[in-house]
């Protein structure tokens, strides 16, 4: 009789322990603030230093038919590049999107805004 209260209280904590393994955890749910871009080019960013190559992002399914990307770019905040992820975007109708853009001139860093323009 001892021997099966021993054997059943160590089934009881192997099947505790085998079965703690098996966890389900809800999905993280990540919300993001709509972006608003102008229908004109914002004034260009100028800066002495270089922008850091682009991350590498991974680019899913639209989260509806006839969306488009907006890639990720850097752009400078608070005397630093800050890396702003891309994001789908809907379409304007009558309007085509013009990405971000750095280039150089002389020893600055023109950074030229996206932006919606009329076509």
């Amino acid at each position: 009789m001892k021997n099966s209260t021993l054997i059943g209280g160590i089934l009881v904590v192997a099947a505790t322990t085998l079965l703690s393994g098996c966890v389900v955890a809800p999905a993280q749910v990540h919300y993001r603030a709509a972006v608003v871009y102008p229908d004109v080019a914002p004034p260009p960013v100028v800066t002495y230093v270089a922008p850091p190559p682009p991350q590498v992002e991974v680019i899913g399914v639209p989260p509806v038919q006839g969306y488009f990307w907006i890639n990720g770019v850097w752009l400078w905040e608070g005397g630093r590049h800050v890396w702003h992820p891309g994001h789908w975007s809907a379409p304007r109708q009558g309007y085509e999107w013009v990405p971000h853009h750095w280039h150089q001139v002389g020893g600055e860093w023109h950074m030229d805004g996206g932006h919606w323009r009329r076509y």
